[in-house]
C-alpha cells in the first residue's frame, strides 16, 4: 500500500508516529513561511504542516505548488495541534511532512468539493466523479452500503436464498413500458429489460426454492419524478407455503432490522388499514398518518340548503385544522389559491372558523345558520379555535384534491416530524381498475395477484367490486413496498387472463411457460418487493433518490455525464437489422 493510514483515522494517541497518508488537496493555506494543506480521502480530512527551516526547501516547495484536488503522498510525524479543530474527528493532530510527492495535478473543478457547494445540480451531475468526492454525498451512499448489507443478512438469518434472474427478458403487455433490446441474432426479435423478476420469482417457488430474494436492478420507461429513475433497485422476495400474515410479520422484522441497525431507531406499532379507509379518510392509497386531520364527508349536513355549489357535488368533504381559527384572510386566500392550481383542479375552497367565544364565521354564511355550521363542527370534532377546510365535487378528484391540501396543510404546521416514521400497512386493494381510453379492466398490481378467494364469483359479476390479496408498506405517506399472495393455479390464471382481456391464444403467447409450470405442482406462495433507493432516501431524510444513486439519470432520463442516451453507428444498426428510414 502507498499509505500506512487513512485520513480519518490518527488521533492524539497516535502522536510521534511516522505515517505515510495519500489523498486529495481540500484546501491550501500558505502564508509565506508556513503552508498548511487539507488532506482528503472517503475516510476524513487530516491537516498537513510545512514549516520553512524545519521542512526540508525542496518538500516546502512542491506544497507551495499543490492546489485544489491534487493527489498528493506525504509521509512524516504525528503531532499534536497548535490550534484544535472539534469540528473533525483528526482535529488534534496534525502531520509534519518530511516527504511530499505530487502523484497527479488536477485542474481546477468547476465548483467547489464542500458541503455547502456552489455548484447546481445539473453542473454536478455532469461532474459526478467529482460530486461523489464531497462528503455528505459519500455519507448517503455509504448508508446504501449499509442498507445493502444489512438487508442481506437479516434475510440470509430468515433462510432466505440470494437468486438471480435473468436481465433480457420477453416483453409484456401489462405495466409501464418496456425499454427494448434488439438481438442480433434473431434478427427482428427483440428482448425486454425487466420490470420485475415477477415471473421468475415465482417459478422459483415452484422449483422448491422456497424463500427467495435479490437486490435487483429494474428498468421502466416512464416519466420521471424525484422519486423515480428509469433504472431502480429493488428488495424483491417471494416465499411459498405462507399466508399473508407470515409475510407481513417477516418484512415487519426486516423493516425493523433495517431501521435499528442503519439508524438506530426503534419504530413502533405497524398499523394496518383497509385500502378502502385509506381512500375515504386520506384521500390517498399511501396515507401519511403521522398527523391526525381525517377527512369527514359532509353531504347531508350541508346539502339541500340552497348552495348550488354543494348541492350538485357527488362529495362534501372536509378536514379540521386544529389551532388555525386566527389565520388571517390573506392566509386563508392562500389555502384557496393552492386547491386552484392547475396540478390539484378545485374550483374552490369553503371554510368554516370555529371562534373562542362559541360562534363561527364562514365563507358560506349566507346559506348556513350557526346551528347548521356548529352541526359540521360537532361531526368534524372541531372545537373553538379550530378552523374546518371544505371541498366539494366529483368523489374522486375531491378526495385527491383534498389529500393534497392535508399534506400542504401538514407542512404549514409543521406536522410531518422526518425522525418520525410511522409504518402502515394497506390493504385488500380493489383487484382490478377500469381504465376509460382502452375501454377494460387492468390488474391494479399485477396478472399474478390472487384474488380474495371468496370473491373470485363476483368476476363474472361485479368485477370492479373484487379485492386483492395484496398489501403495500406505506411510511410516512412513501410506499416503501408491495406485494401480494400470487395465483398459484392454472384455472384461477386463466380466469385472471380473461378478465384481462387476454384470448385463450394471447394468454399462451404471452404467458404460457407459467401457465405450463404451474401444471407441475406449484405451491401456494406470496411476495413483496421494496422499493430501495426509496428506502434509502426515507432513512437519509431527503425527498430525491438521486442522491443516494452513485450515477443517477436527471428528470429527462439522460446521464450527463457520459452523455447517455446517444445515437448509434449506422452499421450496428445494420448488423441488428433495424431500419430507422422515415417513408
Amino acid at each position: 500500500m502507498l499509505r500506512t493510514h487513512t485520513c480519518g483515522e490518527l488521533r492524539l494517541a497516535d502522536a510521534s508516529k511516522q505515517v505515510t497518508l495519500c489523498g486529495w488537496v481540500q484546501k491550501t493555506r500558505d502564508k509565506g513561511g508556513m503552508v498548511w494543506i487539507d488532506l482528503r480521502d472517503r475516510y476524513g480530512v487530516t491537516q498537513l504542516i510545512f514549516e520553512e527551516g524545519s521542512t526540508a526547501a525542496e518538500v516546502l516547495e512542491i506544497a507551495k505548488g499543490t492546489g485544489r484536488e491534487f493527489v498528493l503522498k506525504a509521509s512524516g510525524e504525528v503531532v499534536e495541534r497548535y490550534a484544535k479543530n472539534d469540528k473533525i474527528p483528526t482535529g488534534e493532530i496534525e502531520i509534519k511532512v518530511s516527504e511530499l510527492e505530487i502523484l497527479n495535478e488536477a485542474k481546477t473543478p468547476p465548483f467547489t468539493i464542500e458541503n455547502e457547494t456552489d455548484g447546481g445540480e445539473e453542473l454536478r451531475m455532469k461532474y459526478r466523479y467529482l460530486d461523489l468526492r464531497r462528503e455528505e454525498v459519500r455519507e448517503k451512499l455509504m448508508l446504501r452500503h449499509k442498507m445493502l448489507q444489512e438487508t442481506r443478512s437479516y434475510l440470509s438469518g430468515q433462510s432466505f436464498m440470494e437468486v438471480e434472474t435473468p436481465v433480457l427478458i420477453k416483453s409484456t403487455p401489462e405495466g409501464a413500458r418496456d425499454f427494448i433490446v434488439p438481438s442480433r441474432v434473431n434478427k427482428g426479435e427483440f428482448y425486454a429489460l425487466p420490470q420485475s423478476p415477477q415471473t421468475f420469482k415465482q417459478l422459483l417457488m415452484v422449483s422448491g426454492f422456497d424463500r427467495y430474494f435479490q437486490i435487483v436492478k429494474c428498468f421502466r420507461d416512464e416519466d420521471l419524478r424525484a422519486d423515480r429513475q428509469p433504472e431502480f433497485t429493488q428488495i424483491d422476495c417471494e416465499m411459498s407455503f405462507v399466508t399473508r400474515e407470515d409475510i407481513l410479520e417477516i418484512f415487519e422484522g426486516l423493516t425493523r432490522h433495517l431501521f435499528k441497525a442503519v439508524i438506530d431507531t426503534e419504530v413502533g406499532e405497524f398499523v394496518h388499514m383497509q385500502y378502502d379507509d385509506a381512500i375515504k379518510y386520506y384521500g390517498s392509497d399511501k396515507p401519511d398518518v403521522r398527523f391526525d386531520m381525517k377527512f369527514v364527508e359532509l353531504n347531508d349536513l350541508a346539502q339541500n340548503k340552497g348552495f348550488n355549489v354543494f348541492d350538485q357535488a357527488e362529495l362534501v368533504v372536509g378536514i379540521c385544522a386544529k389551532g388555525c381559527a386566527d389565520w388571517t384572510r390573506k392566509q386563508v386566500d392562500a389555502l384557496t389559491d393552492f386547491v386552484k392550481r392547475p396540478q390539484i383542479g378545485a374550483k374552490g375552497l369553503v371554510y368554516v372558523k370555529c371562534n373562542a367565544d362559541g360562534t363561527f364565521k364562514s365563507s358560506v354564511d349566507k346559506f348556513y345558520s350557526q346551528e347548521d355550521l356548529k352541526a359540521w363542527a360537532d361531526k368534524m370534532g372541531a372545537e373553538a379555535g379550530d378552523l374546518i377546510l371544505v371541498l366539494s365535487g366529483e368523489a374522486d378528484k375531491t378526495r385527491k384534491q383534498l389529500c393534497e391540501l392535508r399534506l400542504h396543510m401538514g407542512d404549514l404546521l409543521n406536522l410531518k416530524d422526518p425522525k418520525d416514521f410511522k409504518p402502515l400497512w394497506v390493504l385488500d386493494f380493489p383487484l382490478l381498475e377500469w381504465d376509460e381510453e382502452s375501454e377494460r379492466y387492468h390488474a391494479m398490481h399485477h396478472p399474478f395477484t390472487s384474488p380474495k378467494l371468496d370473491e373470485i364469483p363476483m368476476l363474472d359479476t361485479e368485477p370492479g367490486k373484487v379485492k386483492a390479496n395484496a398489501y403495500d408498506l406505506v411510511i410516512n405517506g412513501v410506499e416503501i413496498g408491495g406485494g401480494s399472495i400470487r395465483i398459484h393455479d392454472k384455472e384461477t390464471q386463466a380466469l385472471m387472463f380473461k378478465h384481462l382481456g387476454f384470448s385463450d391464444e394471447e394468454a399462451r403467447e404471452q404467458f404460457g411457460f407459467l401457465m405450463d409450470a404451474f401444471e407441475y405442482g406449484a405451491p401456494p406462495h406470496g411476495g413483496i418487493a421494496f422499493g430501495f433507493d426509496r428506502l434509502c432516501s426515507l432513512f437519509g431524510g431527503s425527498d430525491s433518490i438521486r442522491d443516494f444513486i452513485a450515477f443517477p439519470k436527471n428528470t429527462s432520463a439522460r446521464d450527463v455525464m457520459i452523455e447517455s442516451p446517444s445515437q448509434i453507428a449506422s452499421e450496428q444498426l445494420v448488423e441488428l437489422g433495424i431500419d430507422l428510414r422515415v417513408d
